[in-house]
């Protein structure tokens, strides 16, 4: 089986410089790591690179509000929406590394944005220093309530029958609803017409809710509340199994088209920033992470939990940018 499940983000963390601890000689060293030197001085801005209300932003307010109090912090989420999350991922590039700017980190759309030189981006993977990863979320794909497609094989069915009639949502070329497509089509010979809307899933939604596009391709955490509330009805996930949002929807996999792509979605800041400051994150990060209330929460709202730290993150990113290098001549054959 081959197996697209997105992996997350790499890159050497900054070395230590003046800013959160006084090292100077006869100075009164502080301890490393400690909150209250790196982000205790004023407010933390969180640059969330997606709309409001959509599920990176839904998770990155839980997380904002879990760190305040374990930080003694105040944090302001900013959304800075646009080009598959890149115009948010360019601010946080840019801000100064002092500790008081972080931002969430999508992939595959901050690996793809740097290994797709179409994309023009202001920024590499060394321009950010990992945090940590709080979310591993299966695609799925969900039709309209009087949809005569129910599974993921009456699906394919109707692709190879009328290939590229139907449409399907994506936030924009080279996104992980693009790679489902094109994998799709890879595995089946089933062809679906990608829709773009990189401004991310809400105009997409939007455009599917009004009859505008057939398909629409999300992440299980954004399908789930829609699924619950009647407006869609999810016909299969793209996973290695069920998801348990969504237990009764069937697998690709098991109905043997063997695509599994899903997302992930951490948090960075601009390299640079004091080492301790990084630590002091990724820790205080962990400890929310490891609040069996705080997951049962994120379980609530359909985000499905999975922590690494800033260490094991950083690898993970390392890793996903092998994988996504890989499927890259996929999107310009496309083209």
């Amino acid at each position: 089986m081959r197996r697209l499940t997105v992996f997350s983000a790499a890159l050497a963390l900054a070395a230590v410089t003046a800013g959160c601890a006084d090292t100077s000689e006869g100075g009164g060293a502080t301890t490393p790591g400690d909150p209250a030197d790196c982000f205790s001085q004023r407010p933390i801005e969180l640059v969330v690179g997606y709309d409001a209300g959509g599920s990176t932003d839904v998770g990155a307010r839980m997380m904002a509000t879990a760190l305040e109090s374990k930080l003694d912090a105040t944090i302001n989420v900013v959304n800075r929406p646009g080009a598959g999350g890149q115009v948010g991922l360019t601010a946080l590039a840019n801000a100064q590394p002092d500790g008081q700017t972080m931002g969430t980190v999508n992939f595959p759309s901050a690996i793809v944005s740097v290994l797709d030189e179409s994309r023009q981006a202001a920024y590499d993977r060394n321009s950010f220093a990992p945090i940590g990863l709080q979310v591993i979320d299966p695609s799925a794909v969900a039709v309209r309530p009087d949809s005569p497609i129910r599974t993921p094989t009456d699906l394919v069915e109707a692709a190879l029958a009328a290939p590229g009639r139907l449409q399907a949502t994506t936030t924009g070329p080279a996104s992980n609803e693009h790679f489902v497509l094109l994998e799709l089509e890879r595995v089946t010979g089933a062809t679906i017409s990608p829709v773009h809307f990189s401004e991310g899933g809400a105009p997409a939604t939007t455009a599917f809710l009004g009859g505008n596009v057939d398909l629409l391709l999300a992440n299980v955490s954004d399908l789930t509340p829609m699924a619950a509330n009647g407006e869609v009805r999810v016909i299969g996930v793209f996973g290695d199994e069920r998801s348990p949002f969504l237990p009764d929807v069937p697998t690709f996999a098991e109905e043997g088209h063997d695509v599994e792509v899903a997302s992930s979605r951490g948090y960075a800041f601009p390299a640079g920033t004091p080492q301790e400051c990084v630590t002091a994150m990724s820790e205080a990060m962990g400890e929310v992470m490891s609040d069996q209330e705080f997951i049962r929460k994120m379980q609530d709202l359909g985000l499905a939990p999975s922590h690494k730290d800033a260490e094991a993150y950083a690898q993970y990113w390392t890793e996903s940018t092998e994988v996504f290098e890989t499927l890259l001549p996929l999107v310009r054959a496309e083209r």
